[in-house]
């Protein structure tokens, strides 16, 4: 083989290692992180076994969906300040749901990650899909629309953010169309028009009667798709 062929394979095979390397991301992360994560009944097969994936909103209305469907279905939970984008979320999502075959999965994300942008929360999403998909092949998954922020001192507008929220609900909403087997549960609009059942709280969380209205919503729509 001839010395200059030799240097040009050399020369390829250092701009493709190099151009590996400039692709690898580093996360974005929060001044603090947190996962909280609940698995009930680990040991019990007598009722279907759901699990919600979302952020501090879904914590939020976890124990009411629990109560709600208490005799119908287990209900466990994987709740994470993680954003899409972070490798780190795909890895919970893949320990979590190893513990267990889960026949319904209840999903969000979209409330951190402020330091990505639109087009990497869209690069990285079908990665979650896939992600959930590997380890419950045969699951039924429904999709929760971002949650809006309010703002003002009887939360009567919306933050600023809420903007970012209606694009990343937009990008959600055309990954989801395209797998066709997945629901929406439009959890956005549900409460989007109710700045009640924020006043008194902190404008991204909302107060206790906001959070019954959630969780009887997304313990109807998961109803609704296991006796399908």
């Amino acid at each position: 083989m001839k010395l200059s062929k030799i240097i040009f394979i050399i020369a390829i095979f250092i701009f493709t290692a190099n151009s590996g390397q400039a692709k690898k991301i580093t996360p974005k992360r929060e001044t603090v992180e947190w996962i909280d994560v609940w698995l009930p009944h680990t040991n019990d097969d007598k009722l279907p076994r759901v699990l919600l994936i979302g952020n501090s909103i879904t914590r939020g209305y976890y124990p009411k969906v629990e109560k709600l469907l208490k005799g119908k279905a287990y209900v466990a939970r994987l709740t994470t300040s993680k954003s899409l984008g972070d490798p780190a979320l795909i890895q919970e999502i893949n320990l979590i749901m190893s513990y267990g075959k889960f026949d319904l999965v209840h999903f969000n994300n979209g409330l951190h990650g402020w330091e990505y942008t639109e087009d990497e929360y869209d690069a990285a999403f079908p990665d979650m899909i896939k992600a959930i998909r590997k380890n419950a092949p045969n699951a039924k998954l429904i999709w929760a629309t971002t949650t809006p922020i309010r703002t003002g001192k009887y939360c009567e507008r919306l933050e600023e953010r809420v903007a970012r929220i209606v694009t990343r609900n937009e990008i959600a909403q055309k990954h989801i169309s395209k797998a066709k087997d997945i629901k929406t549960n439009d959890l956005f609009n549900l409460i989007l028009d109710h700045p009640e059942y924020f006043i008194g709280g902190d404008g991204v969380h909302p107060i206790d009667k906001g959070y019954q209205v959630l969780a009887e919503q997304v313990a109807k729509k998961i109803l609704e798709s296991l006796s399908e």
